[in-house]
């Protein structure tokens, strides 16, 4: 068993932090959280309910980033995004290119996917969870392959979903510059 003893509550407007060694199980439990892997033990809930009984119910209010980016290399970055926004509940306050733009891809958006830098296919992977209407955003190392003012960028993206009552849980080994008023829950999986 990697962990045990866990116990916490994630609510509107906070982000749980995951730290904790290589190995200590930070993307097993993301995963766990997500509904993609059972835990061995205990309950994970979703406004009272077990995620796996609500099933569909559930996943409607997530999105999950990942260590690989899920995009489609042979797309274009406004193509990866149709298709993001037809698999989950799409926000319609924000239109594709909108969402591009403020992941600084705007000129970008019929550029084959393969084509972009790292840094940039991290930023389109950003974008998608920007026109989805989940909640609860679960990010395995978000700041990966970003410089140092795209991670600063992106630090403020999530503080705009958490300021609109939304949620994360993360993974990172960067420093989060949040401001002070986005409440952190951290939990250290190394103690476990």
């Amino acid at each position: 068993m990697l962990f045990e003893g866990l116990d916490f509550t994630i609510n509107p407007g906070q982000a749980l932090v995951l730290e904790g060694r290589n190995g200590s199980g930070k993307t097993s439990l993301l995963r766990i959280l997500c509904g993609i892997r059972l835990p061995e033990a205990g309950d994970l809930l979703w406004e009272g309910e077990d995620i796996f009984q609500l099933g569909p119910e559930f996943h409607e209010h997530i999105a999950y980033l990942g260590h690989k980016d899920g995009s489609k290399l042979d797309l274009t970055p406004l193509e990866n995004l149709r298709i993001a926004k037809g698999l989950g509940k799409a926000r319609e306050d924000i239109d594709l290119e909108e969402a591009l733009e403020q992941v600084g891809l705007y000129g970008f958006e019929d550029v084959p996917t393969r084509n972009l830098s790292a840094g940039q296919q991290r930023r389109l992977a950003i974008a998608r969870l920007l026109v989805t209407d989940a909640k609860l955003w679960i990010l395995d190392e978000p700041f990966t392959s970003l410089d140092r003012k795209g991670i600063e960028h992106m630090e403020r993206l999530f503080e705009g979903h958490l300021n609109k009552g939304g949620m994360a849980a993360m993974t990172t080994h960067h420093r989060i510059g949040f401001k002070d008023e986005i409440e952190l829950v951290r939990i250290n999986l190394s103690d476990r």
